[in-house]
């Protein structure tokens, strides 16, 4: 431990530390636009395409990390030109244009910087720009990021309103004189600012995952656009920290270690989200399991007399569910006041026959909107009734009730309760 302390109090831990945690902040919140504009292989694109720039830089200024990083953006843009080109002008599938183009450019890049290393007295190692080496970064690296990333979110505070419109209502934004088009190249610039940065941190490849697995990790835990950036940079920034932790203590790659560490959050919160997590939604299913096994038992009890009640078994049978469930539910149903016992039979209490009717009055609705409205015989609409009046709003009856002439039978000549007078 004291090692892995005097290991992060040194000069090289804490410059890698820094550049991870802006690099992780940035694509944290830049990669919530690329996931809700459905962009997330055009990041993939962009990411792999950078590399003929920074080959055609080494060509012309040598090893500079300015030079690449201009070589890399006037890639990145000519990636996204040439694909919207495609898109736009040629009859090929979207994304096969993407495709295409990221393929090409990557190739190109491979191959120039693979010819280099063979020059003598040149060496551009080209893992660093795959994988990314945090390890070795620079001061000049340092400066470079941070200033990207200064610049990205202040551009993203300065702009959220336009990107906020042209992300969900582009039609709209386009009646209000806001270009779609040109905030679209403007979000590919700043992509292509972020793949550049991420170069010696995550590398090329590694980086789709920095802005990917934050952001959709920040939407599976809120629905409000500046609550998911905030989440989602504060996600990017604990990937990149606790990625480099792991990466020193296990002694591996750093770039990856980011990436496993983004994705454990992310099926973090595929499982515990109080909104849309699995155990949520199991919790809600079960939930709502027991409400219809409720509701069924009411509506059993009162097609056959709420006054004569019926048995346990009878009950069990009906609706096919063990004995004991069913006095279980019913045992908790009277301590509620739905039920009540009377020789051995269960008997509907006026707050029951009430909600029983309730349910009663949507099925046999249901039953006349789809006889009427839907075509459907009498044959064919009990079951899937039995089924849709769990879910009808009191609103929704009403609104089915008018539509219908409010209806005194249903098709099978059953009567249909009147809806319950408020007191």
């Amino acid at each position: 431990m004291t090692e892995f302390l005097e290991i992060l109090s040194s000069e090289w831990a804490l410059r890698a530390l820094f550049a991870s945690s802006l690099v992780g902040l940035m694509c944290g919140i830049l990669g919530c636009f690329i996931v809700l504009r459905n962009m997330s292989l055009i990041g993939d694109a962009l990411s792999h395409a950078v590399l003929p720039g920074i080959f055609f830089a080494f060509l012309l200024v040598g090893y500079s990390t300015i030079g690449f990083f201009i070589g890399s953006t006037i890639a990145g843009l000519v990636t996204a030109v040439a694909i919207s080109w495609i898109q736009q002008n040629v009859e090929t599938k979207n994304d096969a244009a993407i495709g295409i183009i990221f393929t090409a450019m990557f190739s190109i890049g491979i191959m120039g910087i693979s010819w280099l290393n063979q020059s003598e007295g040149v060496h551009l190692d080209l893992k660093d720009f795959l994988f990314g080496n945090v390890l070795g970064i620079s001061n000049e690296d340092i400066y470079l990021t941070l200033g990207i990333a200064v610049y990205t979110i202040l551009s993203v505070s300065l702009f959220y309103r336009y990107l906020f419109i042209t992300t969900f209502q582009p039609t709209i934004a386009q009646t209000m004189g806001i270009s779609a088009k040109a905030i679209h190249y403007f979000l590919m610039l700043l992509l292509s600012f972020a793949i550049v940065a991420s170069l010696r941190t995550v590398g090329v490849i590694l980086v789709v995952a920095m802005l990917i697995t934050p952001a959709a990790t920040a939407l599976l835990l809120s629905d409000k656009l500046k609550n998911v950036l905030a989440i989602s940079g504060l996600i990017g920034v604990l990937s990149a920290i606790s990625g480099l932790f792991f990466s020193i203590l296990l002694e591996t790659t750093p770039g990856p270690a980011m990436t496993i560490c983004a994705t454990i959050f992310y099926f973090s919160a595929v499982l515990f989200s109080p909104s849309h997590g699995l155990i949520f939604r199991m919790n809600q299913n079960r939930i709502e399991k027991k409400r219809i096994i409720r509701e069924d038992i009411l509506r059993q009890v009162i097609k056959k007399s709420p006054e004569q009640g019926m048995g346990v078994l009878e009950l069990s049978e009906r609706l096919n569910l063990k004995s004991s469930t069913i006095e279980k539910f019913v045992s908790l149903m009277a301590k509620s006041k739905m039920l009540a016992f009377e020789n051995g039979k269960i008997i509907l209490t006026a707050a029951g026959v009430s909600k029983a009717e309730q349910l009663v009055r949507a099925h046999r609705l249901w039953e006349t909107y789809q006889v009427r409205k839907m075509g459907l015989g009498t044959d064919q609409i009990h079951n899937e009734a039995d089924q849709i009046e769990h879910y009808l709003s009191e609103e929704l009856l009403d609104e089915i009730d008018q539509e219908l002439g409010f209806p005194t039978k249903d098709p099978h000549d059953s009567p249909i309760p009147s809806k319950p007078q408020k007191v």
